[in-house]
């Protein structure tokens, strides 16, 4: 039985596979001149859709606008009922119906086009009504959908989906959307709260470790423990000296034997360690550490120690 259900996705799988293959012999120029289209308008991408369609339709109006493009779903129905209202005449509209025959979505058409907005066709019928009377159409035809019964939109939904993705995709690299952007419009994601969080806002300021630089091995053993950082800085605040860490203590441990307990923190500490500024954004930061294989950075503003930032506290 467990057999019988996994060959039940497999077919699904090749199918829907199938039919997302199927679109790059059935992309024209019509896709290019829609995504130019879309970069030299001065409005939003109003996105439309009945039924699944409308489900795939709030996909992508939502992959749009996370990706610089402003975007939003409307429902068809909704449409007729007073929500045209909101379509200015710079509007891109792109209407979603596999038939291309739908109802609720033909209707908008004799209003679209005395409204001068230009429409993209998403459809699997070239010739259908909405393909024929919009500006540009985009052809994802699938020849068989994975519903055995070929009811239920399945390839047809998917191919719709990877259409719009790739329509997005191509809209984002154009307007050379990089990761800045993104983190913008995903400030409650992890990449956007590494993206846009600066060092000061995460950095540990109270209480932090610093030496003497004639402190004795004792001295910065206690230190270090006690800051649970796994490094103490010498000097002050207002004069940074170096860095020691459990590292440095280890190595000279087994390196200096009986005269280990004679040193201090001149003899142990690193001069000039690797610092990071409290104004740079937390991604470099990390990328700093990892690259160093260190996990704590003092953190200085005009020569003068004002944190330090721990690895830890980097994982928003």
């Amino acid at each position: 039985m467990t057999n019988k259900h996994i060959n039940e996705a497999l077919k699904v799988f090749d199918l829907e596979a199938e039919a997302i293959l199927q679109l790059k012999n059935q992309l024209t120029d019509d896709f290019s001149h829609a995504v130019e289209h879309v970069l030299a308008s001065t409005g939003k991408v109003i996105i439309c859709g009945m039924g699944k369609s409308g489900q795939i339709g709030q996909k992508i109006a939502a992959t749009l606008a996370s990706t610089g493009t402003a975007s939003f779903f409307m429902h068809p129905a909704e449409a007729i009922h007073g929500d045209l209202g909101m379509v200015s005449t710079n509007d891109v509209f792109v209407a979603i119906s596999n038939s291309g025959e739908t109802d609720e979505v033909i209707r908008l058409i004799p209003f679209l086009h005395e409204n001068g907005n230009c429409i993209i066709a998403i459809t699997g019928k070239p010739n259908s009504t909405l393909a024929v009377n919009s500006n540009y159409h985009l052809n994802v035809c699938v020849d068989k959908e994975a519903c055995p019964l070929q009811l239920a939109p399945t390839s047809s939904t998917t191919a719709a989906l990877a259409m719009g993705d790739a329509f997005a995709v191509a809209i984002m690299v154009s307007r050379k959307f990089q990761p800045e952007n993104f983190a913008k419009f995903h400030p409650g994601g992890s990449l956007g709260r590494k993206l846009l969080t600066k060092v000061k806002d995460v950095m540990r300021v109270l209480d932090l470790p610093f030496v003497t630089i004639d402190a004795n091995i004792h001295e910065i053993i206690k230190q270090i423990s006690g800051a649970r950082l796994g490094m103490t800085m010498v000097g002050n605040k207002d004069n940074f000296l170096g860095v020691i860490t459990d590292g440095d203590i280890r190595r000279f441990l087994e390196t200096q034997g009986e005269k280990f307990h004679l040193l201090n923190a001149a003899d142990m500490m690193t001069k000039n360690p690797k610092s990071i500024s409290p104004s740079e954004k937390i991604l470099p930061a990390i990328e700093k550490m990892n690259l160093s294989n260190i996990t704590v950075l003092p953190v200085l503003e005009e020569s003068m120690v004002v944190g330090v930032l721990h690895l830890y506290d980097c994982e928003l």
